[in-house]
């Protein structure tokens, strides 16, 4: 299923390079990085570690009671006839358990279904360490969008600087007007530095998953608001019924039903015996002695276990069904975000952004023949950028709820290849 979680992942993100400093580093595709990941995360060996110990126990569950050998020493050391050792009698006996009530087998039921258990357990673990390493990714993804648009508003605030030094060399506005371009152009570059901090940490962390103290490559980033279509929100809803976050309460279901059955078997009673020959010093004569003995009252010892057991089995069902309405919710918030986000990066993309480039070309040209005031093409500057990072922030919001989709269902779900147009990047 983690490979599904890959692939789709693949499709979301459009590969892109964007390469650091003169010499880039490595680049790392998130195919990459999960394969990392997989070899190196230690809770995705925790359950295979965990592995021998109930193969162990499944070993140990399947042993019988074992034989006792016994020796007893009767009428020796004593006083009168029964001084030292001459009146001595020796018995040798062999002992054991006859099991009743088929305790072996549910021992090894017991034993079998935490094993069986494991399996579940680790595509669990595997599932939610996928869905980390990708928005640990989309976190890398982020900070350099980010940093895209931090260079777009650098770049027209140096525009804005150098026409307003024109005007206040020509006298045709006071100073006033190029410094507050300046400090425009200085909180751009601000930006522009903490989404290159942004970018250094996030590719720290995700490299952090397979223990690389140093991320030394450089992440083969994609576009975030290339937002693939989804299946049917019902088709969602029944690939929910197989997701291993079920299949583990499944699991444990089994288990406690084992744990019932272990439970009834203790209302049979086992019986001991025992069987051995007695020698008597005194009189060199040797005998069979045998033996055997039932407990009384296991009927009433085992009632409160197996309602016990009984009560955990019944638990159960009440946590599957919690469980499976929390994730049934979740599954409908993380589709209705992805899609009001999908629609909002649509919009964007489509009516906003293109206005506003073409209102702050206008207003650039308005503004170097004196038509309007600088505070209005600034203006209008912070708008498009403003618009493009909401854009943006929907776009993360979206990819984030497409990685929660696919962590709860575990399948593909890009309905075709539809994606959102963002053509205007300017």
């Amino acid at each position: 299923m983690w490979m599904r979680l890959a692939a789709l992942a693949a499709i979301a993100f459009v590969p892109c390079v964007y390469a650091q400093g003169t010499t880039p580093a490595a680049p790392l595709t998130l195919d990459d990085a999960i394969a990392r990941v997989a070899q190196y995360h230690p809770d995705l060996r925790l359950a295979q570690a965990q592995r021998p110990v109930w193969e162990a126990r499944c070993d140990a569950a399947g042993l019988s009671p074992p034989l006792t050998l016994g020796v007893e020493l009767e009428n020796a050391l004593g006083s009168g006839d029964t001084r030292g050792f001459d009146a001595a009698e020796v018995t040798v006996t062999l002992a054991g358990v006859l099991e009743r009530g088929g305790k072996l087998d549910a021992r090894r039921a017991v034993a079998q279904a935490n094993l069986d258990s494991l399996a579940p357990q680790r595509e669990t673990a595997r599932l939610d360490l996928m869905a980390e390493v990708a928005r640990r990714y989309l976190a890398v993804t982020d900070a350099r969008q980010q940093l895209r648009i931090a260079e777009i508003d650098i770049e027209q605030r140096r525009r804005a600087v150098a026409a307003a030094r024109l005007r206040l060399q020509a006298g045709a506005s006071p100073e006033s007007v190029l410094l507050t371009a300046q400090a425009m152009q200085a909180q751009a570059e601000l930006d522009r530095d903490r989404a290159r901090q942004m970018d250094q940490s996030a590719r720290a962390a995700l490299s952090a998953l397979w223990r690389q103290r140093e991320p030394g490559f450089d992440v083969v980033t994609g576009d975030p608001l290339q937002l693939p279509a989804l299946q049917d929100f019902a088709v969602l809803a029944e690939e929910l019924q197989r997701t291993p976050e079920l299949a583990v309460l499944a699991g444990e279901r089994r288990i406690r039903e084992a744990q019932v059955q272990l439970a009834r078997t203790q209302a049979r009673p086992d019986v001991s015996w025992q069987v051995g020959v007695r020698n008597s010093r005194d009189t060199r004569d040797t005998s069979l002695v045998a033996g055997f003995s039932l407990p009384l009252g296991s009927v009433r010892r085992a009632d409160p276990e197996i309602r016990a057991a009984e009560a955990e089995l019944a638990l159960n069902s009440v946590e599957r069904d919690a469980r499976a309405l929390q994730l049934y919710a979740t599954l409908a918030e993380a589709h209705g975000r992805y899609l009001t986000s999908r629609l909002e990066v649509t919009r964007m993309a489509r009516d906003v952004l293109p206005q506003l480039q073409r209102a702050e070309n206008a207003a650039e040209k308005a503004w170097r023949a004196g038509a309007i005031s600088y505070m209005e093409w600034a203006q209008l500057q912070a708008m498009r950028i403003d618009a493009r990072q909401r854009q943006l922030d929907a776009a993360i919001a979206a990819q984030t709820a497409l990685i929660e989709l696919q962590r709860l269902t575990g399948q593909s779900m890009v309905a075709a290849t539809d994606t959102v147009s963002t053509e205007d990047r300017r």
